[in-house]
């Protein structure tokens, strides 16, 4: 059982209106004489928060983003701080005391003079201080170490999450300045708390990355003010995050070795085209039964690609352990990457290396078909602008000779190098 506070109605007036009475004073509008808001956007300095956000933060938003621990949500907020010295900037920390965030701030860069640290934690205190203050920016970290005077259930309760959120987003539209706050995961990824905490604010955005790995993925899954299609990648160093504003170099070799078992994929995240590097590794199976291993790649795709390649193509996978590999940590969904770790498959059962400035970019069916992909045109110029000769591929614009229709023409292709 759980407590819940109920607003006593003012006297002289019913505490509720039957929905069949129609109020007094309340107006229609038609839509098309609404003319809509013109608000300029805020830069966060940082290139690729900005194009994640649509162009930059909308005055009154409220931004909600969630990751693993230790991913970099911290440092990234932070580093915001640091970039934007003409602006006050509230951040209130919840996670972590002020003498902690003074020494991140000192190995990240020069500390803002108009940033102010709170660590009052009860929301009702905070909002009067924010209120007092008039802060250009809001910091919460995080939102699950907020509570509410009007509730005596403990800090990260569903309740508390939902009354503390309700009352800081009140106050960021009241002031008319950026929000963020930061959520923590469960288990499964999702953001901690009452899945309405997502409905009430206006961007939520999630942070991805390995921690073994230095790569970053800034996405968003809901924006108010822009597209969900972008994201940012983002570099993790001993000085903070670093932009990274032409991820394709990161993600595949730039050395001259030419090795069996490897291939790079033109992938698609987002509306963000991408060349990475896929890894592949064929052996004859040790024990009786035969492992399959998937590092940032789908281990039921990898298993259903593995039946196509030996019904389709005849290649004897049934006694070889397969071990695939997205090179840089990435996990990718993008099944454009179909083509090129079945070449990759290929080439290390094989024994044939790809030769360099080869690319692939294919979805292959059940049927061993390979299947075209959208936005094929922007896949192509990052391919070509990287300065990649051959690219395989099921489409029409595509060179008749790197027209690939199935499995079996891949092979055919990969051999005749």
């Amino acid at each position: 059982m759980e407590e819940t506070v109920v607003a006593t109605p003012v006297k002289g007036k019913t505490a509720a209106r039957s929905s069949s009475i129609p109020s007094e004073g309340i107006k229609l509008f038609k839509l098309k004489d609404v003319k809509p808001e013109k608000h300029k956007r805020i830069s966060s300095k940082i290139g690729e928060l900005d194009r994640v956000l649509g162009g930059g933060m909308m005055p009154g938003s409220v931004i909600l983003i969630g990751g693993e621990p230790g991913i970099g949500k911290s440092t990234l907020l932070l580093q915001v701080t640091i970039k934007n010295p003409e602006k006050k900037i509230i951040y209130v920390a919840g996670e972590e005391s002020a003498a902690q965030i003074k020494d991140r701030a000192d190995r990240l860069g020069s500390i803002s003079e108009s940033c102010h640290i709170s660590t009052e934690l009860t929301v009702e205190n905070l909002n009067e201080q924010l209120k007092k203050e008039k802060p250009n920016l809001i910091i919460v970290d995080s939102i699950q170490t907020l509570q509410s005077q009007n509730l005596e259930s403990i800090p990260g309760t569903i309740s508390q999450i939902r009354e503390s959120a309700y009352q800081l987003i009140n106050m960021a539209k009241y002031l008319n300045v950026p929000l963020f706050l930061v959520g923590h995961i469960t288990k499964s990824g999702n953001i901690a708390g009452p899945k309405v905490l997502e409905h009430m604010v206006d961007t939520v955005l999630q942070f991805e990355g390995e921690h073994t790995g230095q790569l970053r993925l800034l996405r968003t899954t809901k924006n108010r003010f822009g597209s969900t299609a972008e994201i940012g990648v983002f570099e993790m160093q001993q000085s903070g995050l670093r932009e990274v504003s032409n991820p394709s170099e990161l993600l595949t070799r730039n050395d001259c070795e030419e090795l069996t078992g490897t291939a790079v994929a033109i992938i698609n995240e987002g509306i963000r085209p991408l060349m990475v590097e896929v890894q592949a590794l064929v052996s004859p199976a040790t024990y009786g039964t035969p492992q399959r291993t998937a590092t940032g790649y789908d281990q039921k795709r990898l298993n259903m690609l593995l039946a196509v390649l030996e019904k389709k193509a005849g290649l004897k996978l049934s006694t070889r352990d397969v071990f695939v590999n997205i090179a840089g940590g990435l996990k990718i969904a993008d099944t454009a990457i179909d083509m090129a770790m079945a070449a990759a498959i290929i080439s290390s059962y094989l024994d044939i290396v790809i030769k360099q400035h080869t690319c692939f970019t294919g979805e292959i069916g059940l049927s061993g078909e390979i299947r075209n992909v959208n936005q094929f045109e922007q896949r192509l110029s990052e391919a070509t602008r990287l300065g990649y000769k051959n690219i395989f591929a099921r489409q029409k614009n595509a060179k008749e000779k790197n027209n690939v229709e199935n499995i079996k023409r891949l092979i055919q292709l990969i051999g005749s190098q």
